[in-house]
């Protein structure tokens, strides 16, 4: 087997302190992610989503933040998927952004809420027709015989909405992650990592350093 144990390196570019904060954690968020695109570091809006079915198991995938406001996180998915389904057994869920090429984290912890249909209609009128026929293609999470079939059914697809637009699919739309807790990972040398936990108080957020 491969040897893992010795590979390692230092975090050196950079620290984070306390007075370097926002004390609104969407504002602290919207300028990392500010940064990370500047970065031009690959899919800085990709994030791994957590969730937990309703037998207890946790399970991970990545998914694209498509929108952020003061109500939270948004993303887009089948409704009938394996993740639409944990969600609905379990609303808590995670978020993750693992920006490794600036020695940053940020961890996302909230419950999840499917967006209005008119969110959903707009940002799906807004993707490539192509990505519009996969979401009525693909029946995600469910087991498929070949990728033969898969593109059987794109093409099948292409041809029944060959004529118009494509309407949005029921099964198809937006979650909201709404947040309860924020963290903010900035890597250090010798492992002391800077971490800073925001959590929702009645009023505003209480702001707290984590030991490394």
């Amino acid at each position: 087997m491969i040897d893992l144990e010795h590979i390692r390196r230092e975090y050196l570019l950079g620290g984070l302190q306390r007075e370097d904060l926002s004390e609104d954690p969407f504002q602290q968020f919207d300028l990392w992610m500010q940064q990370a695109i500047e970065s031009k570091i690959h899919d800085p809006t990709a994030m791994t989503l957590a969730t937990v079915d309703s037998e207890g198991q946790p399970s991970q995938r990545i998914v694209l933040l498509k929108h952020l406001d003061a109500d939270g996180f948004v993303f887009f998915t089948n409704y009938n998927s394996a993740k639409a389904k944990d969600i609905r057994a379990q609303s808590k869920v995670s978020l993750h952004f693992p920006w490794h090429v600036m020695e940053r984290q940020v961890k996302i912890m909230g419950e999840a809420e499917q967006v209005s249909s008119s969110e959903s209609l707009k940002y799906f009128l807004s993707r490539p027709r192509d990505s519009q026929l996969a979401a009525w293609a693909s029946a995600q999470s469910t087991p498929v015989s070949s990728r033969t079939l898969l593109l059987n059914q794109f093409e099948s697809m292409k041809n029944k909405f060959k004529n118009g637009k494509i309407p949005l699919p029921d099964f198809w739309g937006g979650y909201r992650v709404k947040p309860q807790s924020f963290e903010f990972w900035q890597g250090g040398a010798s492992r002391l990592h800077d971490r800073f936990q925001y959590v929702r108080a009645e009023s505003g957020w209480n702001i707290e350093r984590l030991a490394p």
